[in-house]
Formats: structure tokens, C-alpha cells, sequence
């Protein structure tokens, strides 16, 4: 589903060049849920931001589903985006002055669907994370908790391929967390693929596979490590 080839980002000031990401080679396969982790500053939310196509590689190929993305305009990445990929943010990202209601509506408006479908299908997805009862409110009348998995809805709504998940459960206390989390994986067993920062050691063990980064490069990949070990053995 997503493959990096030799792929890097640097940041470039008249004084300055950083390099977030250095020579990245992963690959991950429909239906994983992958935990990236890592020190501040190790490029954890550069490569979520180019996996969302919301930022581009200086160097390098990104393939999303089979398609190479190096030329695609801004207008086309977007188009792919909409389509494929939902997002759930450490701050919730919600529209204080919708209900539960319109904040999850708004990705299909976006795809410009019809009244009746849009509605049919943010009724399922409310009663999926189990939030209906609450669609009628705005964020602000909601606990952390319910407004995480308000943003999950708006995630899913799309029937995304992907979803991309930065920190969670950061701004949650861990009772919320560890719904959300489960929350998550019940979503990764249905189907769903999973990428998910995380600073978060108990938060990764709901992953199938941990990659490590340092410096903008991949220090370790847990699930390749334990094919290399079967490979070996």
C-alpha cells in the first residue's frame, strides 16, 4: 500500500539546512498498524506529513497504492488525499461551533455527496465509535475522550484506506487513552490501516510493528527485525 524509496526532506533557510528525514526505506502492507516512535525532533511528524501528502520529499519516491506520487500537482495530491486518507490529531481538531453531527459530516461535504448519503453514513459511523448519543452537542460540551473519538468518526467517515494518527491520546488522561486505543485497534482488525506517532511505550504495544526513528533515519523496524530473526533462524 505505501512504499518509500530512498527518501529524504531537508528544510532550507538562507543560513541554515536541516535535514528532518535521511535516506527513508519502508514499506507497509494493507491492513498494518504501525507505531512510529522516536525522540522530539527525530522526524516523526515530517514523515507523517509527506505520508499525508501534506508535504513533499526533497528527494526520493513516495507510492501510495500502487502510484508514484513525485509528479503529482498539488491539486491531484489533494484529490488523493481527500479520498484515501483520514487523519486524527493529539488536539482533536474539531470546529467549536458544529455539533458532533457537522464536524463528522464535513469531509463528505468536501466530496461533495449527497444530503441523504452524507447523513446515512455519518449515523453509522456516530453509532460505530459509539458517540450517537452525542451528536447533537458541540466539542466544548464533550470530555476529551468523546471528542477523540468524534475525530476518529471524521476519520472514517471517508472509508479511508489510511488513517494517520499523530499522538493520539496526548492530550488525554489514560482511561480516555486506553479507549481510544482499543478504539483503534478494533478499527486495524476490521480492516483498516494504521500509521500512528507516538511518544507513547504502552500506547505502541496496540501496534503490529514499531519503527524507531534517530536523525531523520530508521533506527530499527521491530517487524523486520523479527523476519530477519525467522529468516536466520
Amino acid at each position: 500500500m505505501i512504499k518509500l524509496n530512498k527518501l529524504s526532506r531537508v528544510f532550507r533557510t538562507e543560513d541554515v539546512e536541516t535535514t528532518a528525514l535521511n535516506d527513508i526505506n519502508i514499506q507497509v502492507e494493507q491492513g498494518e498498524f504501525v507505531a512510529i516512535m522516536g525522540p522530539s525532533g527525530c522526524g516523526k511528524s515530517t514523515l507523517l506529513s509527506i505520508l499525508g501528502m501534506l508535504d513533499s520529499p526533497s528527494e526520493g519516491e513516495y507510492h501510495f497504492d500502487g502510484i508514484e506520487l513525485s509528479q503529482y500537482s498539488e491539486k491531484q495530491l489533494s484529490s488523493v488525499r481527500k479520498s484515501n486518507i483520514g487523519f486524527v490529531f493529539q488536539s482533536f481538531n474539531l470546529i467549536d461551533d458544529l455539533t458532533v453531527r457537522e464536524n463528522v459530516e464535513l469531509p463528505l461535504q468536501y466530496q461533495g455527496l449527497a444530503k441523504k448519503q452524507r447523513q446515512t453514513r455519518v449515523e453509522a459511523i456516530l453509532r460505530r465509535v459509539n458517540i450517537e448519543h452525542r451528536a447533537d452537542h458541540l466539542p466544548q460540551q464533550l470530555s476529551g475522550g468523546q471528542q477523540q473519538r468524534v475525530a476518529v468518526a471524521r476519520a472514517l467517515v471517508i472509508n479511508p484506506k489510511l488513517i494517520l494518527a499523530d499522538e493520539p491520546t496526548g492530550n488525554l488522561d489514560s482511561k480516555n487513552g486506553e479507549e481510544v486505543m482499543m478504539m483503534l485497534k478494533e478499527l486495524n482488525e476490521a480492516g483498516t490501516t494504521i500509521i500512528m506517532v507516538t511518544h507513547s511505550e504502552k500506547d505502541a504495544t496496540y501496534a503490529s510493528r514499531v519503527v524507531r526513528l534517530f536523525d531523520g533515519q530508521i533506527m530499527l523496524d521491530k517487524a523486520t527485525e523479527v523476519q530477519r530473526e525467522v529468516q536466520y533462524a
